[in-house]
């Protein structure tokens, strides 16, 4: 399998490299990378005679279709995003020795992955709002202190939490409790900061002839008497085609871009599976 996870990685590096200069992954990086997954297994298990390479892969591309369609849906992962992890799919199954020894090692390993994935994406997520604030620290600045204002009777609220919940770990005697009052602080607090850097630091004013299939519009642009809203999915090829003849500037929202947090997560996953020291064994 040390061709696919080499075919994979170099799929990972030209997808992360699209989704920096353009923040989107062509659907032919995708969908190239499930059908080489596929035709490789099936050329593997004919060789083998070993038909679990093949089921195996069908079954994770089964699962990561399943992910990739909650995430999207559950406003975690773009549309690119999903379709990248779906892909993986057919690649990260690695196991092939049989039905129930193989089944349990492959679930291992999508959950192993998909930890890393969670890992990492936190790690880099927060990197990156640190360097869009520093980027954008006036305008950080001025959002947060509104931020504060609208929502500063959740944020004493949880202060009030906070002080209830300490007295009770400290009559209860167990210091795992202490990320109670942790949690009651952090959260409001994590939720502003996130709002701030999503309203000050990730809202751009473009010309609507800039716009492409998938921005994201920040606000409702009316033109004659259509209006059109902001979604998930972002702008259809029609909306697109109606705004670059509206010729005025629009407030679009710039996500950030995720498909290194895969790439990251992949190399590390491969050095994990590839050590000496098992990471796997933990599960």
């Amino acid at each position: 399998m040390i061709l696919l996870l080499v075919l994979a990685g170099l799929w990972l590096i030209i997808a992360t490299i699209q989704d920096l200069r353009k923040r989107e992954v062509a659907n032919w990086v995708s969908f190239s990378l499930i059908a080489f997954s596929l035709v490789y297994r099936a050329f593997v298990s004919i060789f083998l005679f070993n038909y679990w390479v093949l089921i195996y892969g069908l079954l994770g591309l089964a699962i990561f279709v399943g992910l990739g369609y909650a995430f999207y849906y559950g406003r975690i992962f773009a549309g690119g995003d999903a379709k990248l992890l779906m892909s993986l799919g057919g690649v990260l199954p690695l196991s092939s020795v049989g039905l129930f020894s193989g089944l349990v090692d492959n679930l291992k390993i999508f959950l192993a992955f998909l930890l890393l994935v969670l890992l990492v994406g936190s790690i880099y997520g927060l990197a990156y709002s640190f360097i869009l604030v520093l980027r954008n620290k006036k305008n950080f600045v001025r959002e947060f202190r509104r931020q504060f204002k609208t929502r500063k009777i959740i944020f004493y609220s949880s202060i009030v939490f906070a002080l209830l919940s300490f007295v009770f770990v400290f009559y209860a005697g167990d210091l795992i409790l202490i990320a109670f009052p942790i949690l009651f602080l952090a959260f409001p607090l994590l939720y502003m900061y996130a709002k701030s850097v999503e309203e000050a630091c990730m809202i751009k004013a473009v010309r609507s002839k800039e716009v492409t299939v998938g921005d994201w519009l920040y606000e409702n642009v009316k033109i004659g008497k259509k209006v059109i809203k902001p979604y998930w999915e972002g702008l259809d090829e029609k909306e697109v085609k109606l705004l670059r003849k509206y010729n005025k500037k629009i407030k679009i929202k710039v996500g950030i871009p995720f498909v290194p947090v895969f790439l990251i997560a992949f190399l590390l996953f491969v050095i994990l599976w590839y050590s000496s020291w098992s990471f796997f064994n933990l599960f």
